[in-house]
């Protein structure tokens, strides 16, 4: 079991909930993904690997894993949510493709002190920011070879 698995296990055990097979599923599918994960993204994992759980199982683990601080929960505004692992990264933002929904993130020091500049001139108490580049990656802007 992984050390992010194993923190997740003690997590509930810590809260009174039960550990199970789904939950640890659904956990280590979210715990183990590079990339940004909607609830129907693991449900389709689930599937692949054999294990199946319910679409509102898999929303009520991912629940509990944002509640741990193990997982961050990321709303591009695509009309559902998206899932990242909370580890130890510095604070970055996302180019979202609007053709094939990939997020990649990324991080630019001039933006980091240019929002700390913008908010001092506006006499802002910065706390954080947020931002997603929407358009269409290379990828998809080259089409099918």
């Amino acid at each position: 079991m992984s050390s992010a698995l194993d923190a997740f296990a003690s997590y509930l055990r810590d809260h009174n909930l039960p550990v199970t097979a789904q939950r640890l599923a659904i956990a280590d599918v979210v715990l183990g993904s590079e990339s940004h994960l909607s609830a129907a993204d693991v449900a389709r994992e689930l599937r692949s690997r054999g294990s199946a759980a319910g679409l509102a199982t898999v929303y009520r683990t991912i629940e509990v894993l944002t509640r741990s601080g193990l997982v961050v929960e990321r709303d591009f505004g695509e009309g559902f949510k998206r899932y990242e692992t909370a580890r130890d990264t510095p604070h970055h933002e996302h180019l979202l493709c609007s053709v094939c929904g990939r997020v990649t993130e990324f991080r630019n020091e001039r933006l980091e002190r240019m929002t700390t500049l913008i908010a001092e001139q506006h006499h802002f108490s910065r706390q954080g920011h947020r931002l997603v580049i929407y358009g269409t990656c290379d990828q998809c802007r080259r089409g099918p070879i």
